[in-house]
């Protein structure tokens, strides 16, 4: 298990600067790079998912944290996807407009031309719907970053809790252990007291009989 999980995070490395090589690759270079990130984070999932099964091999005392690295490697790798998305719908933009620019730029307009301010108003209202599809995206990953953060916080919060209410279980365990030891000597104590009570009566009443005779 440890192996894997060492593998896992290597892998969420190299997702990491792939999508940085990513954002500045050629058209050329795109498309493998592409292919490449969508392998690796599929195979991330997959080992995930396999860890998953292996925790409950685990002792249990391991179980909890070895929990919380693979929940963690997951959240990580759905970030790393989410940016992978922004990026293809980035350059997809891109290459729109440039291919709007390359059009408009081979056009040919005639003086007077009602074509033009047609063609001129279209590329406007397309550039602009781009625009606010770009902030719409940017606005849901953020979202979607700020509750994978609150969902992290969360989790720790209910780690602590967890292991406080272990701790006072294990404290409260030791306690009844300890009150019952303190009543079995009670009870000890009470019946060495009666014994030496009644003994000490016998051996009165023993010696009154003697000195009466």
């Amino acid at each position: 298990m440890d192996a894997l999980g060492k593998q896992t995070k290597v892998l969420l490395q190299e997702i990491t600067n792939g999508l940085s090589f990513a954002e500045r690759a050629t058209a050329e270079e795109y498309g493998s790079v592409e292919r490449s990130l969508n392998k690796q984070i599929s195979t991330v999932f997959d080992n995930c998912e396999r860890l998953d099964y292996l925790i409950k091999k685990e002792p249990p005392n391991r179980r909890e944290d070895a929990k919380l690295h693979v929940d963690k490697m997951k959240y990580d790798c759905k970030h790393l996807q989410n940016a992978l998305q922004a990026i293809q719908h980035r350059r997809h933009e891109r290459e729109q407009e440039e291919r709007q620019r390359e059009q408009l730029m081979s056009t040919s307009f005639r003086p007077n031309s009602a074509d033009t301010s047609i063609m001129i108003d279209q590329a406007l209202q397309h550039h602009s719907s781009l625009h606010n599809s770009n902030a719409a995206m940017n606005e849901l990953i953020g979202s979607g970053e700020s509750i994978l953060e609150n969902l992290k916080e969360q989790r720790g919060v209910l780690t602590s809790a967890h292991k406080k209410v272990l701790e006072l279980m294990n404290t409260l365990g030791l306690s009844n252990t300890v009150m019952r030891l303190i009543e079995r000597r009670s009870s000890q104590d009470r019946i060495i007291l009666f014994g030496g009570m009644v003994l000490t009566s016998i051996l009165f009443l023993v010696i009154l009989y003697y000195f009466a005779l």
